[in-house]
């Protein structure tokens, strides 16, 4: 089965309401690992409006399976990776208006670019992913970056209220998880994931890995983040 890992975001989108120092999103990583998560996620983003380089700095020191760092393919990220040494890196389109990330990296027109980004943190030690919508075109060209994995972004089916829609963007995800795989990329998906609809995502072969935030978190908000992590996995 596909692992799970834990985006820890939106607890510190909690603490930072307040500007305080609770809920920390360490203890929340701890807890999540010790429920069986096989991952903790975190996104760095450039505004800082919910993770801290001080979270990174704790989450890298504390997670003992396996640390991944969301972020936007600039000069300042680069070099907070480098210096942090996640076990993966993915790379995420960011806006400073936006609510969460609305779709995937725009790989196919920036090949070059992402090559030459995707290497240097390679270089480091630092195994890197692409978050991408589930486009062939876009698989293709992860390709050529370099990346070791593609992270299908699962949004549009998440999001999906006809089941006819739904049908047709799972039907998208499987065929693009088939593609990467057969181009020797790893395979991961998430985004909009929750306990209604992961199973089908679950069920696709090529998918090593699902990374699920906003759903266990929100669940955790009402029957803790241990229940809330075990069901999940028990889903998938």
């Amino acid at each position: 089965m596909p692992g799970l890992s834990v985006n820890i975001d939106h607890i510190a989108t909690i603490r930072q309401a307040r500007q305080g120092v609770e809920p920390d999103p360490i203890a929340a990583a701890m807890i999540a690992e010790l429920a069986g998560a096989d991952g903790i996620i975190a996104h760095l983003r450039e505004d800082r409006r919910h993770i801290q380089d001080r979270d990174l700095r704790l989450l890298r020191d504390i997670v003992q399976t396996k640390l991944n760092l969301e972020m936007a393919a600039t000069e300042e990220m680069q070099r907070i990776a480098i210096e942090t040494k996640p076990n993966i890196a993915t790379l995420v389109p960011e806006k400073r208006e936006e609510l969460t990330t609305e779709g995937g990296l725009e790989v196919a027109s920036r090949v070059s670019f992402l090559k030459d980004y995707v290497a240097r943190l390679q270089e480091r030690g630092i195994v890197v992913s692409l978050f991408i919508d589930p486009d062939e075109k876009q698989i293709a060209a992860s390709k050529k970056t370099g990346t070791d994995w593609v992270e299908i972004h699962t949004g549009a089916y998440a999001n999906a209220l006809a089941a006819k829609a739904r049908e047709r963007e799972l039907l998208k995800i499987k065929e693009c998880a088939k593609l990467a795989a057969s181009l020797g990329l790893r395979v991961g998906a998430g985004h909009g994931l929750n306990y209604m609809n992961v199973r089908w995502i679950a069920r696709i072969p090529e998918v090593e890995e699902l990374n699920i935030g906003h759903s266990i978190i929100s669940r955790a908000a009402l029957i803790g983040i241990e229940r809330a992590v075990k069901e999940m996995k028990q889903l998938i």
